[in-house]
């Protein structure tokens, strides 16, 4: 798991400020040629000869972009996909290169670097079939950017101040600032600043009835987060001797994150009360990564080397008072953490005839040492510490990876690529007593493109994956909000799958483009929540699961119909999964799990001016969490809709005005808990949520200098 994503999930509704956040939406115009940029060419394609689209930067004019991230986000029918979280450094999931380059690091990738890259280094942005390149790992459409050298020093900004109408403090320092220039005609660097900035809020009713349905408490719930992530960067570029060529990346990042919850209870019974949950979680993290490339024999070898370190303090105390009097209540939890990751990669590549290969080695050593504590609020107005077994200890893996890649053309229109690999690892719990336990698991793929007339493009992927886990859920995680504890599991193993995914896209010429990905998966030991013991709890495996979704992705321009400047994107995906509870045995779906979406973002760049504006709807639905003792499903909107409009080339300036959630999207969870095991106790309460978000007003000025 991500160090963001962790961070996201602590703030727990922090992440719903950024789903309603916007998208960059694409415009198109008339095919005339113009001076104005508002009606300059729809973005085609320039050749569309063998398996690669090429745009140039002309055909993003229109938009003004600022950044190379600018120019790929109005690619039509194209899709970013960052890359996952992998085990190591593994195989490419990132759908997105940099001269024909991945870039294997765990700071952001190339999304991240071309955010750094100014427009007017672009050559062009070539969209080629993944099958065709001789990189393991990608699948359907790839973004290839290529980019010319930067003869002097240029850098960019952008800052994107938010504000919400309730609840939330404001966002004021969201941002971010580079500076790219070169040295000595053989050294390039790159100097970033950047705050992720992230604000949380919410208010209103919680009712709680019984078994019965009867209403027996009433609350009301203040919830607001705020987190920044300071992130300062330093990398280096450098070439020679010869043909060889290296990049060095230096990242710190301090964090800071706090969250405040807080309720008042109105009780049937008479016995009112006050609840104040507050946690804080201030650490920092590191990430040296660097590479080294360079001709041997008949290929080229490249080195990988890399080295994250997390420090994750947190401390969080949640105290009730009585109205009656009565000595307060309280618990108090404290954990003191360090992740750390060391990967080291070789990567062996060349050419035989119209073969492309590659033989890659890897070896990585992930680690988690944490310490726990938990205490008890006294009579006296003290935290007296109590037992907390499971809440310290160290989790490490040693794991060795080899692959062997194949890239060639079965024929003018077909791209064959196969991935041969496996991977032996080592799991311990270094003080729990338990012998390390050792797992040799088969890895790979084959993957078919396929191109049957102008047009059309298509492709087929197979995979065998081996999943990632979170050593935290080795050691015991209390959640102090929900009064609920997951107990650890020392026996988790990571999951595996056989993955079938398929994509075929239409180019639609004037008209946009379109695509359809349809996916199966059959998973083994998947991950959910599972009964420890005689009656806890915790994350763990369960046997088998499956999971179908179908994917729909298209850009309609509507100059055709005259509508000038004026395009719609539209996303819609569904997913169906079924797994077997371990309680009831009966088929359900993955706890938590995202079945539906949809998001339609429409701009028109205004022609004869510099003025666009635009509109996006996003639409979220997720399954019920399953735990032992409860059912709940929580939910915000499932609609989002936003508005935004936009000056561009403001003195050399890109300025833009956003209004979130304009249909009152609200936050809501339907919680049910049993008075002991789901299947065998009486229900003992429903917890009902349904509040107040409100409005969040974004501001944001980006340019070059």
């Amino acid at each position: 798991m991500s160090r963001h994503v962790r961070l996201r999930r602590r703030a727990v509704l922090l992440a719903g400020a950024a789903l309603a956040s916007p998208s960059l939406a694409q415009a198109q115009s008339t095919p005339a040629p113009s001076s104005d940029p508002a009606v300059a060419p729809a973005p085609q394609p320039v050749s569309t000869a063998g398996t690669k689209r090429t745009y140039l930067p002309a055909d993003f004019a229109r938009f003004a972009p600022q950044t190379a991230y600018d120019m790929l986000t109005q690619v039509p029918g194209f899709t970013i996909r960052s890359a996952d979280q992998e085990r190591g450094l593994g195989q490419a999931s990132e759908n997105v290169l940099i001269n024909g380059e991945r870039i294997a690091n765990k700071s952001g990738g190339a999304i991240d670097e071309l955010r750094k890259v100014p427009a007017g280094n672009v050559e062009r942005i070539e969209i080629v079939d993944a099958s065709s390149l001789g990189i393991a790992g990608l699948v359907g459409q790839v973004a290839n950017v290529v980019v010319k050298a930067s003869g002097g020093g240029k850098g960019q900004f952008e800052w994107s101040p938010n504000f919400r109408a309730h609840f939330a403090r404001p966002n004021l320092y969201s941002g971010s600032i580079s500076y790219s220039g070169k040295a000595g005609g053989w050294l390039d660097y790159t100097l970033s600043v950047e705050d992720q900035t992230g604000r949380g809020g919410l208010g209103g009713p919680v009712l709680i009835t019984d078994g019965s349905g009867a209403l027996i408490e009433r609350r009301y719930q203040i919830f607001h987060s705020e987190s920044d992530l300071v992130t300062g960067k330093i990398k280096l570029g450098f070439r020679g001797p010869g043909s060889a060529k290296g990049n060095l990346t230096l990242a710190g990042t301090p964090y800071f994150n706090p969250v405040y919850n807080a309720d008042t209870r109105v009780r049937a019974d008479g016995d009112d009360r006050s609840r104040v949950n507050r946690s804080q979680l201030n650490g920092f993290y590191y990430d040296i990564s660097g590479d080294y490339d360079f001709r041997l024999g008949p290929g080229r070898l490249k080195l990988i080397g890399l080295r994250h370190l997390d420090h994750e303090p947190i401390l969080q105390t949640q105290i009730t008072r009585f109205v009656s009097g009565a000595p307060d209540t309280g618990t108090m939890f404290g954990r003191n953490s360090y992740i750390g990751e060391t990967v080291g990669r070789a990567e062996y590549s060349w050419k035989m005839g119209k073969n492309a290969l590659q033989l890659s080695f890897e070896r990585a050593f992930n680690s988690l040492d944490q310490r726990g504590t938990l205490f008890n609020l006294s009579p006296a107005g003290t935290f007296d510490p109590i037992p907390f077994p499971g809440g310290s200890g160290k989790v490490e893996e040693t794991r060795y990876e080899g692959t062997a890649t194949l890239s060639r053309p079965l024929g003018p229109k077909l791209d064959l690529q196969l991935v041969l690999g496996a991977e032996q690892s080592t799991l311990t719990r270094v003080d729990g007593n338990l012998a390390p336990r050792k797992f040799f698991r088969p890895k790979g793929s084959v993957s078919l493109g396929y191109r049957p007339s102008p047009g059309w493009d298509t492709s087929l992927k197979l995979t065998r994956r081996v999943g990632q886990i979170s050593f935290y859920d080795f050691l015991s995680q209390p959640n102090l909000s929900q009064d609920r504890q997951n107990a650890g599991n020392p026996d988790l193993v990571p999951p595996q799958s056989w993955e079938l995914e398929g994509e075929i896209g239409r180019e639609l010429g004037r008209w946009g483009k379109t695509r359809l990905r349809t996916y199966a998966h059959k998973i083994t030991d998947i991950i959910d929540i599972i009964p420890i013991g005689a009656s806890d709890e915790g994350v763990g495996n369960l046997p088998n699961a499956t999971r179908f979704g179908i994917v729909s992705t298209s850009t309609i321009q509507f100059d055709p119909i005259g509508w000038r400047g004026a395009k719609l994107d539209a996303t819609l995906g569904t997913e169906r999964t079924r797994v077997r509870d371990p309680l009831t045995g009966v088929e359900r779906s993955i706890g938590g799990n995202h079945d539906a979406w949809m998001d339609f973002s429409f701009r028109q760049d205004v022609p004869r001016s510099h003025f666009a504006y635009g509109a996006e709807a996003q639409y979220d639905h997720f399954n019920k969490t399953y735990y032992t003792t409860e059912v709940l499903r929580s939910w915000e909107g499932p609609w989002f809709v936003s508005a935004f409009v936009e000056r561009k080339n403001l003195a050399g300036l890109t300025v833009r005005f956003t209004v979130i959630n304009l249909n009152n999207a609200r936050h809501r969870l339907d919680r049910y808990v049993y008075d002991g095991r789901r299947t065998t106790n009486p229900l003992l309460f429903r917890e009902v949520h349904d509040q107040l978000i409100g409005p969040i007003f974004a501001f944001s000025v980006k340019g070059n200098f």
